[in-house]
């Protein structure tokens, strides 16, 4: 008797990872998904523009990895973190955005976050990112990593609010509007929204005048 046996070559198939994009702005989405899907091995399997939506997507999907920018409208990237942590604890994050101050990202960095890169860096550094945090690294940018070492020097532990939001905290003082304030420091109307959200969570105050008193105790104004 005959044994005919067959051997089946086993093929390793290694599937695409799976992202999720959340940005408020269309045409970056659109844009990112676009070069994201250049490489064969990585699929944008949605998309969202602020954190209930971003929340939803997420627990339908279960991506691979999230890539967040940290200003969502009224809510921020550091917030979605923390809630998808609670639902889906093994989610990888990387934050792509144009914050650079040192306090803002340690505290980013301290929900355990995979990667964090600048808008302003190549696509070359965001797809080393994507396959560094797929590899099971952390990735931090150049410019972060220059700016993270640079703290260590120069530790801002002893501040409790940045120059800058020591400047929008004196504007709001006043009564300034965020657009006032944006047109007095020459920056961005959403620049100055983020810096506010963070003055007011890092003064744990949740209005102007529990603010304005926080600030006068301390000598922040």
């Amino acid at each position: 008797m005959k044994w005919l046996i067959s051997f089946t070559s086993k093929v390793q198939v290694t599937q695409a990872m799976k992202i999720i994009l959340v940005d408020d702005h269309s045409i970056l989405l659109d844009g990112l998904k676009k070069l994201i899907q250049e490489d064969d091995m990585l699929q944008v399997v949605d998309a969202a523009a602020n954190v209930p939506d971003a929340v939803r997507t997420i627990c339908k999907h279960k991506p691979d990895l999230v890539i967040t920018d940290y200003n969502l409208g009224e809510d921020d990237g550091l917030n979605l973190v923390r809630k998808v942590k609670r639902l889906e604890p093994t989610t990888k994050f990387i934050v792509l955005s144009m914050h650079d101050e040192s306090h803002l990202v340690k505290e980013i960095l301290k929900e355990g976050i995979d990667g964090y890169v600048l808008k302003k860096d190549t696509k070359k550094e965001l797809l080393e990112a994507i396959y560094a945090v797929r590899a099971g690294r952390m990735y931090l940018s150049n410019d972060i990593n220059t700016m993270l070492v640079r703290s260590l020097q120069e530790p801002d532990q002893g501040k409790i609010l940045t120059n800058r939001e020591r400047e929008i905290l004196q504007l709001i003082a006043k009564e300034y509007s965020n657009k006032a304030i944006a047109e007095e420091l020459f920056i961005s109307e959403r620049t100055v929204e983020t810096h506010r959200k963070n003055i007011f969570r890092k003064t744990q105050t949740s209005s102007i005048v529990g603010l304005i008193k926080f600030a006068y105790a301390n000598n922040l104004i």
